[in-house]
């Protein structure tokens, strides 16, 4: 997929999102800034000839006017380019005591473009869209980077996302849910995507903390019992970290637990299946039939409709997570459910293989809808985008199909998977008190 925006975050996320050198330490940096060079505002004009008609050495109006469009367009592009290059200096994983100020810049340059100039903007990572994209209201979300904590806090860790209303539709909406279900505990939130933290910071005012971060508060705060409830789908390259890094820490909590991400433990092979698979498969098959406008799985099925659920993908060994989860669909009878993932790992879960496993199956009708516990770029770009390369667009592209929608709706939003994390929020809570009376 030609996404500057996704190349960069799989990059942060599955590199250089948790390593620490102890507990609030300062992240490692494996991103590499990009040196950017500021190029001068005008070119220096070149001597006119003298005019044949004329005979004299005074520049025509045309010519005049000729260099005058050019020296705006120079300049045009010189304002786009420092505020590319102030962009692309906050599009990094490493925050640094520069970071909030770097944030700053970048969007003053960015509010003295003029629409002309803002079009024009383009780096090794921005583009137009990083500030001028709306992606709903901001002020809908909590950030969660409040003290006062007390001695007991949930600190819900997500990867993160820039898209306003997804990130307050699931990650908020999940984070909202533990509270209500813990009212004596204090939730908090740390996201891993520094790259994504910068970006809301900058563009909406808003701070969310990183892992350094939280940590570093619930230290300052006194708290004595920690449980980090992650957002992530899977035991991936994420979670692995975050344990690890959580792990150095343990001697500044009286109790700390990380609990289960949401589709629980991996297993060996892709026939093994759990009830947390079994509990996601059902929640989200139910909501999207909903969403389709069917009164059931089977009534779709009779319609000729098909539902592709649609994943990150990860070269990690959890990527057997998605095979179960197609062996899980098959188990509860869902013959016209297909999982695929956006990098195509494992290979069945291409966008190529399920097309062609869709087609074979006979169904006429495809409905698109995101395995993710965020709806943010992926599901906005990769699965329901404009581009060519799109899921729907090559779907549509394939010719074999009536109809191909979308659903843009992340796994955050739906009650029941909100209720799983509360269920493993609980049980980790019960796992940290059995450990402490040991």
């Amino acid at each position: 997929m030609k996404k500057k925006l996704v190349t960069a975050l799989l990059m942060g996320a599955m590199t250089c999102s948790l390593v620490f050198a102890g507990c609030g330490g300062k992240a490692a940096e494996t991103s590499e800034n990009t040196e950017q060079t500021e190029e001068s505002n005008v070119p220096s004009k070149k001597e006119n000839a003298p005019s044949e008609e004329e005979g004299n050495n005074e520049p025509s109006t045309e010519e005049e006017n000729g260099e005058s469009q050019e020296g705006e367009g120079n300049a045009d592009q010189a304002a786009a380019d420092k505020a590319a290059a102030l962009i692309d200096a906050i599009y990094v994983q490493k925050r640094t005591e520069e970071t909030d100020a770097q944030c700053t810049q970048a969007k003053e340059a960015w509010d003295a473009l003029t629409d002309t100039q803002k079009e024009l903007v383009e780096g090794e990572n921005a583009d137009p869209d990083y500030f001028g994209r709306d992606t709903g209201d901001a002020s809908k979300d909590d950030p969660r980077n409040q003290d006062e904590i007390g001695e007991n806090e949930i600190l819900v860790v997500s990867f993160g996302t820039s898209f306003n209303d997804s990130r307050a539709d699931d990650i908020k909406g999940i984070e909202d849910a533990i509270q209500e279900a813990n009212p004596d505990w204090s939730i908090r939130r740390a996201f891993t995507s520094q790259i994504i933290i910068n970006h809301v910071q900058a563009r909406d005012g808003e701070a969310i903390d990183n892992m350094d971060q939280a940590l570093d508060r619930a230290v300052a705060n006194g708290v004595k019992n920690l449980v980090i409830q992650p957002t992530h789908l899977m035991h991936g390259a994420e979670y692995d970290e975050l344990v690890e890094s959580v792990e150095s820490c343990q001697d500044k909590f009286e109790t700390v637990k990380v609990a289960e991400p949401l589709l629980g433990e991996v297993g060996e092979d892709a026939a093994v299946i759990n009830a947390d698979k079994e509990a996601v498969a059902k929640a989200l098959t139910e909501a999207a039939v909903k969403d389709a406008g069917y009164d059931s799985l089977d009534g779709a099925e009779e319609d000729g409709a098909a539902f592709v659920f649609l994943g990150h993908g990860t070269s990690h060994t959890a990527k057997v997570s998605y095979s179960q989860m197609q062996s899980q669909m098959e188990t509860l009878g869902y013959g016209n459910v297909f999982i695929g993932t956006v990098e195509g790992e494992p290979e069945e879960t291409s966008c190529e293989a399920v097309i062609d496993a869709v087609t074979q199956a006979g169904y006429k009708k495809a409905i698109l809808r995101p395995l993710m516990v965020v709806a943010g770029d992926h599901a906005n770009n990769d699965m329901a985008g404009e581009n060519e390369d799109s899921w729907i667009r090559m779907f549509q592209a394939s010719g074999n199909f009536d109809s191909v929608d979308a659903q843009i709706t992340g796994l955050g939003s739906i009650d029941a998977i909100q209720q799983l994390y509360i269920e493993h929020t609980a049980n980790a809570m019960t796992q940290a008190a059995a450990n402490q009376a040991e």
